[in-house]
């Protein structure tokens, strides 16, 4: 009995070692892919190779060259910016907007919820002719902070749902207590909830952080001058001409975005996934 207690354990870890081995080759082999060609010469992926013969930095060169084709270091600022401001904004509205549904209990509260729900399952490009109409009427093509103001609007009905969930773990005890001693609703939010949701305002922060880097569709209707490209629609570019595509250098340029994202997780890896599992299992 014991024996085949221990194999069928044998034979569990096998079978996990080997999905976990097959998930990280999946993972990594694209990731290696990337930069080798990064440092592969030529502009075609058909003579790349993960380690390549003749390494080189010419594609790094090339983004910070300063061609007016490839304004690099402009669409790297613009994307910092835009993603910050995001994260900023986001952290501060689902603070707000997670506290009301979770201490507060008011008319149409329910219905507000369900309405959360039902705009998280809307895809986003379905509302993309009408934010580009209202980007017209407003005058604001090309404008970075209208894009921030929609990337913050997108982020607050899945991130509250996320919030709300944290904040019903946190016992009223903690509210009375401090309405006791004569504080305020501003005050109990600013000095005991908030301090206490740090794990679920890292992932609030991480979310608000990394939706503008990765996002195109939404970027690319509202910016149009190349000056006020994104990241992702600046490389883009270099892949979709027929004559002119430069595989190795968009290769160059994707990995120097996941510099910022990696700063940023790792700031946040303490508080990011206890906040993450909290979120989705309590409340």
């Amino acid at each position: 009995m014991n024996g085949n207690m221990k194999k069928n354990k044998t034979l569990r870890l096998i079978l996990s070692y080997t999905i976990l081995t097959f998930m990280t080759v999946i993972i990594i082999y694209p990731l290696l892919w990337t930069v080798g060609a990064s440092f592969n010469p030529g502009n075609s992926l058909i003579s790349t190779s993960i380690i390549p013969k003749n390494p080189t930095f010419d594609h790094y060169r090339e983004l910070f060259a300063g061609k007016e084709s490839l304004q690099y270091g402009k669409w790297y600022l613009n994307s910092l910016k835009i993603s910050i401001f995001t994260m900023i904004g986001s952290m501060i509205s689902v603070s707000f907007t997670a506290y009301a549904f979770s201490r507060f209990r008011f008319k149409g509260r329910k219905n507000a919820l369900t309405l959360f729900l039902l705009l998280q399952m809307i895809p986003q490009f379905s509302a993309l002719v009408a934010l580009f109409v209202l980007a017209q009427m407003l005058g604001m093509m090309n404008s970075h902070w209208l894009l921030i103001l929609l990337y913050i609007g997108g982020q607050i009905p899945m991130n509250t749902y996320l919030m709300k969930g944290y904040m019903d773990s946190i016992p009223l005890d903690l509210d009375e207590s401090a309405k006791i001693d004569g504080a305020s609703n501003t005050r109990i939010f600013l000095q005991i909830i908030m301090p206490l949701s740090r794990p679920m305002l890292a992932v609030v922060a991480m979310n608000g952080f990394t939706g503008p880097l990765g996002d195109f569709v939404l970027s690319s209707t509202i910016l149009r001058a190349p000056e006020a490209y994104t990241l992702p629609i600046g490389l883009y570019n270099l892949v979709n001409e027929v004559m002119g595509a430069s595989y190795t250098t968009f290769a160059a340029g994707a990995l120097l975005i996941s510099i910022p994202i990696a700063v940023i997780f790792l700031m946040l890896q303490k508080h990011f996934v206890s906040g993450l599992t909290a979120g989705g299992t309590k409340g």
